[in-house]
């Protein structure tokens, strides 16, 4: 299979370089368009029972985030040697659903994606955002497996 369309996700760790080698080899042995995404979780506001992203009531609200975010990706970008022709910085509830929504709407042939390893009760709370993709995207997809995360810088 020929892939046209690759989107790297990123979490902008540390390790997420090993991610982007991967996604920038394929991409270069199949001439194809290289995407990448980061996806910065809304901010929630409880209303009793209830959650909304604070996105919905402040248009503004994550604009510092996402704007340290686009900083953080645009290095990364860089010491990667990565020519991206779209690299966005999107919010969204969580990012298995910010990431399945941007596949469905952008055509994706291949995604491209880390996996940390987690164990005891933060694989049991956190949970791995690849076992909530992998059931909704309709595309193929490379799980780069990585060591225990790390802190962002």
């Amino acid at each position: 299979m020929k892939y046209q369309h690759i989107l790297l996700v990123t979490d902008l760790r540390p390790d997420a370089d090993r991610v982007a080698q991967k996604a920038k080899q394929i991409a270069q042995n199949h001439n194809a368009k290289l995407s990448v995404l980061h996806i910065v979780k809304d901010t929630m506001v409880g209303f009793g029972y209830e959650m909304v992203p604070a996105s919905a009531l402040y248009e503004n609200v994550n604009q510092d985030r996402c704007n340290n975010a686009q900083q953080q990706l645009a290095d990364m970008l860089e010491r990667s040697g990565i020519n991206a022709t779209h690299a966005d910085v999107s919010t969204a509830i969580s990012s298995s659903e910010g990431i399945v929504h941007y596949c469905a709407k952008h055509e994706v042939d291949l995604l491209v994606i880390g996996r940390h390893e987690r164990h005891g009760i933060s694989a049991w709370i956190n949970g791995a955002t690849v076992d909530g993709i992998l059931p909704n995207i309709h595309c193929d997809c490379l799980v780069v497996k990585l060591g225990s995360p790390r802190a962002k810088k």
